[in-house]
């Protein structure tokens, strides 16, 4: 099956000021089952300004709790859509700078 695994992403400031919500689209996977519950590891989310991204500066792994599954009958391909646990970036300690991988 081909899950679209996203994750919603709150951004704050120091003061845990929510200064917006996105959700981060982790792509598209082909998959045989991906259980609510099960998890999911890839690379940890960090900040270049107020984009998300990957933080692929160590060789660290982070692993994300699947939440909820949805499939939406009103289209006809078979793309089930998977969603994280929701993660808080905070600006100034999650900024990995210009780093290019």
């Amino acid at each position: 099956m081909k899950y679209h695994i996203v994750q919603v992403v709150r951004i704050v400031d120091l003061n845990e000021e929510v200064l917006s919500e996105v959700t981060f689209d982790h792509g598209h996977f082909e998959t045989v089952f991906l259980p609510i519950g099960g998890s999911v590891v890839t690379y940890p989310l960090g900040l270049q300004g107020f984009e998300v991204v990957y933080d692929k500066r160590k060789e660290e792994v982070a692993r994300y709790k699947v939440i909820d599954i949805e499939l939406n009958l009103l289209r006809n391909d078979a793309i089930v859509q998977a969603y994280l646990e929701p993660i808080t970036l905070i600006i100034g300690q999650h900024d990995i700078g210009q780093y290019n991988a």
